[in-house]
């Protein structure tokens, strides 16, 4: 990736960094902010400076939207998550925002990891998880709602993850390994 195709994610960049910033301060991700992303993401896939082309942008877009769609129906994640990394999507295209959603789970556990030992709390993550896990491997006899349940009752941190922030960091990622794969050259 060129210098000049980094510029042209630009603003994807700078709309990345308030939501991080309005996420750290209140654990929310205006609407405005998301739409925008996603309108943004979807108009620049009409230029002739576009990341990607209109289709890989609405690919993007769904693709962004289903992969965080189930984890908001189980109580994981907020609604401003799901928009966030749909608008990624329209920004990156199906592929990337699959990469960058298993690079900010990576990052979100080490985030959450950190900051269960911090609090002293490592132990009882682990445990929490464990059982998390069990009633996941069951939901068919259980039933989403009681799986669902569980998750929000064995919370091992004190404010949930700031979510914008393991996106942010999985889209420098993607975008910096793409640079680095593709050549310096501009």
């Amino acid at each position: 990736m060129s210098k000049l195709a980094i510029l042209h994610l630009l603003p994807l960049f700078v709309m990345l960094a308030i939501a991080v910033v309005t996420d750290i301060r209140t654990r929310r991700i205006r609407n405005w902010l998301t739409f925008s992303l996603a309108l943004t993401g979807l108009a620049q896939s009409f230029t002739f400076m576009h990341t990607v082309t209109p289709a890989a942008s609405f690919l993007g877009l769904a693709a962004g939207f289903c992969l965080t769609f189930v984890l908001f129906a189980m109580g994981g994640l907020g609604g401003g998550d799901v928009k966030l990394l749909a608008g990624v999507g329209a920004w990156l295209g199906p592929l990337p925002v699959l990469a960058v959603f298993c690079l900010e789970a990576v990052i979100g556990m080490v985030i959450v990891l950190i900051q269960a030992a911090m609090q002293g709390r490592l132990t009882q993550l682990l445990h929490n998880s464990a059982l998390v896990a069990v009633n996941l491997t069951h939901v068919n006899e259980l039933g989403v709602a009681h799986v669902s349940a569980t998750g929000k009752s064995c919370r091992s941190v004190d404010r949930p993850l700031p979510y914008a922030v393991p996106v942010f960091l999985g889209v420098a990622a993607l975008v910096a390994a793409s640079w680095l794969r593709h050549g310096t050259g501009g």
